[in-house]
C-alpha cells in the first residue's frame, strides 16, 4: 500500500514526509538523502551565507534528480531578496517561509513555477498564508523543535485542516517522529508530515560536536521553550544559557538582537562546521519533544522508509477493527 495524498502530487514524491529545513542541521547531505528515499529534503538556508546557499543547492542537485526545497527566515533583514533569487536560480521546487512571506515574494515564486510553504502555529497564520496565495501550509505544534508556538499539534492540525484544508494541502509538525505520528496526521486530516528532531540523529545531518550525543540522551522533558538563543519563543535543550534567562527574564533583548547576543556570548553556533568544539553546557540546540523516543543515529533514508511502512501497518491494524 502506497500513501498517496494531494501532497504527494503537488510536490511530485512518493511519501508524504517532508524534511523540516533546519538551520544548521538541513544541508546537502540530508537534504538529498532525504528526497532520495521518497520524501523532499529542505535546506535550511538561515544560517547560510550568501554563497553558501547556492553552492548547497548544487550540492543537492548533483546528488539527486529529485524535487527539494529551500526554508528561509524571511523576517531576517534583507535575507527576502538574496535568498529568493539564489532559490530561483538553484532550481529548488518548492521555497518555505519560516517566520513569514511577503505577498510579493509569493508572486515572484510563482513566475518561476516555485511552490511556497508557510509554517503555521495558528489557525489564523494559516487562512492569512493562504490569502496571500501559499500552495500548502505546516500547521507546527508547540511540541516541535525550533521556532514554536504555544498550540499542541494535536488540537492545532484539525484546526487548520478545517480552515483551509479545503483549499491548500496542510502538513503536520510537531513532536512527530515515527510512522505512528504519521498515521495519525493522515487521521487528523493532514497531508502529509514535517519532521525535524528525528532527522538531526542522522549521520547525515550536520551538527556542532555534542549535538546529536544530547539528543540521544535527552528525555521527552528534557526540552524548554525558551527566547534566550534567538528573542523569540524557540523549543531547545535545555542548559545553562536557558536556565539564566529563566532567572533574569530582564535582560533579553528581541529578535534579532538576542540572536546577536548569543552569538557574542559564544552560545550559538548553529551553522557552525560539523563536528565544531562547543560548549554543549551551554550551547544552542533546537529540539522538540519527540526526542525522547530517539536512542540511535539512523540512515536519514532508512527513517523515511521506516516511518512510511509503519504508518502503514498502523492503518491497516486500525482498519482491521472494524466490525
Amino acid at each position: 500500500m502506497a500513501l498517496h495524498t494531494r501532497l504527494t502530487e503537488l510536490l511530485d514524491i512518493e511519501h508524504p514526509v517532508m524534511l523540516a529545513g533546519m538551520g544548521g542541521v538541513s544541508y546537502h547531505r540530508l537534504v538529498a538523502a532525504v528526497s532520495e528515499a521518497g520524501g523532499i529534503g529542505t535546506l535550511g538556508a538561515s544560517t547560510m551565507s550568501d554563497d553558501e546557499l547556492p553552492a548547497e543547492m548544487a550540492k543537492v542537485r548533483a546528488a539527486t534528480s529529485k524535487p527539494f526545497g529551500v526554508d528561509l527566515l524571511t523576517a531576517m533583514p534583507g535575507q527576502v531578496e538574496k535568498g529568493i533569487r539564489s532559490v530561483i536560480d538553484g532550481g529548488a521546487r518548492i521555497f518555505v517561509a519560516g517566520l513569514g512571506v511577503p505577498r510579493e515574494a509569493i508572486d515572484l515564486l510563482h513566475s518561476h513555477n516555485i511552490l511556497v510553504g508557510s509554517m503555521c502555529g495558528k489557525v489564523r497564520h494559516a487562512v492569512s498564508a493562504v490569502a496571500s496565495g501559499v500552495d500548502f501550509v505546516v500547521a507546527q505544534g508547540t511540541e516541535g523543535g525550533g521556532h514554536t508556538g504555544t498550540v499542541a499539534t494535536l488540537a492545532l492540525v484539525p484546526q487548520v485542516v478545517d480552515a483551509v484544508g479545503g483549499k491548500v494541502p496542510v502538513v503536520a509538525a510537531g513532536g512527530l517522529f515515527d510512522g505512528r505520528g504519521l498515521a495519525a496526521s493522515l487521521a487528523l486530516g493532514a497531508d502529509g508530515v514535517w519532521i525535524g528532531t528525528r532527522f538531526i540523529a542522522t549521520p547525515e545531518a550536520r551538527a556542532v560536536a555534542g549535538y546529536k550525543d544530547a539528543l540521544l540522551g535527552l528525555a521527552e522533558d528534557g526540552t524548554v521553550i525558551s527566547k534566550s538563543y534567538t528573542g523569540k519563543t524557540c523549543r531547545v535543550v535545555r542548559t545553562e544559557w536557558t536556565n539564566h534567562f529563566e532567572e533574569h527574564p530582564e535582560e533579553l533583548q528581541p529578535f534579532p538582537q538576542q540572536a546577536v547576543a548569543s552569538m557574542k556570548a559564544g552560545v550559538n553556533h548553529l551553522g557552525g562546521e560539523d563536528g565544531l568544539a562547543v560548549d554543549s553546557s551551554r550551547e544552542f540546540m533546537p529540539c522538540g519533544q519527540g526526542v525522547g523516543a530517539i536512542d540511535t543515529l539512523v540512515p536519514a533514508g532508512d527513517i523515511v522508509r521506516s516511518m512510511v511502512a509503519e504508518a502503514e501497518r498502523v492503518m491497516e491494524q486500525i482498519a482491521s477493527t472494524r466490525r
